[in-house]
C-alpha cells in the first residue's frame, strides 16, 4: 500500500509539473505570436522546428525511447540506489551516450549539410522564399538536434534513481529561453533569433542534467565497446521498435506540412496555433487522469484483476467525457473570441485569428475520440503491448493522406485538422475493437453515458448561442467585454451543462457535488 500510495504520489508530481510546463509554453507561443504572428516567418520556423522536435520531443523526451530502453535495462543492473553508480553501469551509459552522440552529430551535420534539399521535400509546395529561409532555420536548429538523444538518455537515469523532477522541469527551459530572448529583440524580420533561442533552450535542457548526474557518480568517459556487449544489445532491442512506434506521429504531421504548403501563408502556422491551444485543456485533462491512472491498470493486469480495470476505465474515461464535452462546446462557440483576446495583437492580425479559429474548430471534434484513444492506449500498455497501438497507428497514414486529399480541397486549412480527428477515431475505433484480445472491456455503460453526455452538450450548445447573439447585440466587442464574455458565457454553460446532466441522471455530475460539498464542509469545520 505504502509503495502504491508513493507510486500515486510520484505521478501527481509529475502531472502538477506538466501541467506548469504546458501553461508556459502557452505563453511562449502566445509570444511568439506576437512577434511573428501567422506568416512566411513563423511558417519557416515551425517547418524547420519540426526535424530537431523529432529529436527533443519524441525521441529523446519523457516517455520517449532512449529514456524508456535506459529505465528498461539500467533499473535491473543499479542494486542500490542509495550508492554512487557501479563502474560496469557507468561503462555501458557511457558506451551508449557515445554512441548516440556520433549518430546524432552525423545526422546534425546531415541535416545542416542537406537543409534545402530536407525542406524541399517536406514543402515541396511551398514558394522558393519559403523553402530558403526554413532551410536556414533548420541550420540554426541543428544542435538541438544533436543533444536529443542524449538528453534523453540523462532523463531515463535521473528517472531510475527515482528524480523525477529535474527530468519534467528542464523542457520548460526551452520555453524560458525563446519567451526571454525574443522578448529582448524586437526586430527580427528573419526569424533567426526564434530559431537560434530555440537552439540555446535546447543546450540549456542538456547541461540542466549535469549537475545531478554527476552526484549519482556518473562520469563522461567516451568508449565504444559496443561488441560482445550483452546489455548494450538489450538497449538497441528495446530501442528500435519504440523508435519506430514514436515516429508515426511524426509521419502525420509530414503529410499535413507537404498538404499545408499548398494553402495560404501563415497556414502551417494557424494549424500549430490550433493544435497548441487544443492541447492545452485537453493535454492538461488527459495528463491529470491518465498519469496515475496507468499505474493502476498495470498493477491491475499484474493482480489480472479485470473487473476493477473495467471499473477504473469506465469511471475515469467517462469522468474525462464528462468535462471534455463542455470544452468541445466552449470551443465552438468562443474559439474566435478567446483567439482574439489571447493572441491578436502586435504581429498576430484578423486574417491569422480566421485561420486559426477555423482549424481550431475542426480540431476540437477530436476531443472525444482523443480521450478514448489515449485511455485505452494505456490499457494495452499495461498488458506490456505497444505493438498494437503502433500498427494501428501506422496503418492510418493511408488514411489520414486520402482524407487530406479530399477535405483539403474543400475546407483548405479546416480540412487538415478535420482528417486529423477523422483519423482520431478511426485510431480510437480500433484499438477500443482489439483490445478485446486482451480482455473484455464492457463498454455498454460507457457508451450510455457519452450518448447523455452528447445530448445535454447539443442542448447547452444551442442555449448559450442564443446567449452569445443577444451578447453581440447590445455590447460593444472591446477588450474589457471580451473577457466578460467569455467568462459569462463559460459559467452559464457550466451551470446548465451540469443541471441538465443531473436531469439526465448522469452519474459524474452528482461524484463531483459529492466531492465539491465535503470539501466546503471541510474548509467551515
Amino acid at each position: 500500500m505504502t509503495k502504491s500510495q508513493s507510486l500515486l504520489k510520484a505521478a501527481w508530481i509529475i502531472a502538477f509539473v506538466t501541467i506548469i510546463s504546458k501553461v508556459i509554453g502557452f505563453l511562449r507561443d502566445i509570444v511568439i505570436a506576437n512577434f511573428y504572428g501567422a506568416g512566411m516567418v513563423s511558417d519557416a520556423y515551425f517547418y524547420a522546428y519540426q526535424i530537431p522536435a523529432l529529436a527533443l520531443i519524441l525521441l529523446g523526451g519523457i516517455g520517449g525511447p532512449f529514456h524508456s530502453a535506459v529505465v528498461s535495462v539500467f533499473s535491473k543492473m543499479i542494486p542500490n540506489l542509495d550508492e554512487k553508480a557501479p563502474d560496469a553501469v557507468n561503462k555501458l551509459f557511457n558506451t551508449f551516450l557515445t554512441s548516440t552522440f556520433i549518430v546524432f552529430l552525423v545526422l546534425g551535420v546531415l541535416c545542416f549539410v542537406f537543409s534545402d534539399v530536407i525542406m524541399n521535400i517536406i514543402i515541396s509546395n511551398g514558394a522558393p522564399q519559403l523553402i530558403h529561409l526554413a532551410s536556414m532555420h533548420l541550420k540554426i536548429m541543428t544542435p538541438a538536434l544533436v543533444v536529443g538523444g542524449v538528453v534523453g538518455i540523462y532523463y531515463g537515469i535521473l528517472i531510475t534513481y527515482k528524480e523525477f523532477l529535474i527530468p519534467n522541469i528542464s523542457p520548460m527551459l526551452m520555453s524560458i529561453a525563446i519567451i526571454v530572448i525574443i522578448s529582448l529583440v524586437h526586430r527580427d524580420g528573419s526569424g533567426y533569433i526564434l530559431a537560434g533561442a530555440t537552439t540555446l533552450g535546447a543546450l540549456c535542457q542538456f547541461v540542466y542534467q549535469l549537475p545531478k548526474l554527476k552526484s549519482l557518480g556518473f562520469k563522461f568517459k567516451p568508449n565504444l565497446d559496443i561488441f560482445n556487449n550483452p546489455q548494450y544489445k538489450n538497449i538497441l532491442e528495446l530501442l528500435f521498435p519504440a523508435i519506430l512506434s514514436s515516429t508515426v506521429g511524426q509521419i502525420y504531421i509530414y503529410v499535413d506540412m507537404f498538404f499545408a504548403s499548398q494553402l495560404q501563408e501563415g497556414a502551417w502556422s494557424a494549424i500549430g496555433y490550433a493544435n497548441r491551444l487544443f492541447q492545452f485543456p485537453v493535454g492538461i485533462l488527459v495528463t491529470a487522469f491518465l498519469v496515475p491512472l496507468f499505474p493502476i491498470f498495470s498493477k491491475l493486469v499484474g493482480e489480472k484483476n479485470y473487473d476493477d480495470i473495467r471499473y477504473y476505465f469506465n469511471k475515469g474515461v467517462g469522468l474525462l467525457n464528462f468535462v471534455a464535452f463542455p470544452i468541445l462546446v466552449l470551443i465552438i462557440l468562443l474559439s474566435t473570441n478567446a483567439i482574439q483576446l489571447i493572441f491578436q495583437r502586435g504581429a498576430f492580425n484578423e486574417v491569422a485569428t480566421m485561420m486559426v479559429s477555423e482549424a481550431l474548430c475542426y480540431l476540437s471534434v477530436a476531443i472525444i475520440p482523443y480521450v478514448f484513444r489515449d485511455s485505452v492506449t494505456r490499457v494495452f500498455y499495461a498488458f506490456n503491448d505497444s505493438k498494437t497501438p503502433f500498427l494501428v497507428a501506422l496503418s492510418s497514414v493511408v488514411i489520414k493522406f486520402i482524407l487530406n486529399y479530399f477535405f483539403v480541397k474543400e475546407l483548405g486549412i479546416g480540412g487538415i485538422t478535420l482528417s486529423t480527428s477523422f483519423v482520431t477515431l478511426v485510431n480510437g475505433f480500433w484499438l477500443g475493437l482489439l483490445i478485446k484480445k486482451k480482455m473484455s472491456m464492457d463498454y455498454g455503460l460507457y457508451f450510455k453515458n457519452m450518448f447523455k453526455m452528447l445530448i445535454v452538450s447539443v442542448i447547452t450548445y444551442f442555449a448559450c448561442l442564443e446567449i452569445y447573439r443577444i451578447w453581440d447585440n447590445y455590447i460593444e466587442p472591446t477588450q474589457a467585454g471580451l473577457i466578460a464574455k467569455i467568462i459569462i458565457i463559460s459559467l452559464i454553460c457550466g451551470v446548465i451543462y451540469c443541471l441538465l446532466s443531473a436531469l439526465f441522471r448522469i452519474p459524474y455530475v452528482f461524484e463531483l457535488w459529492n466531492r465539491v460539498k465535503n470539501k466546503l464542509k471541510g474548509y467551515i469545520k
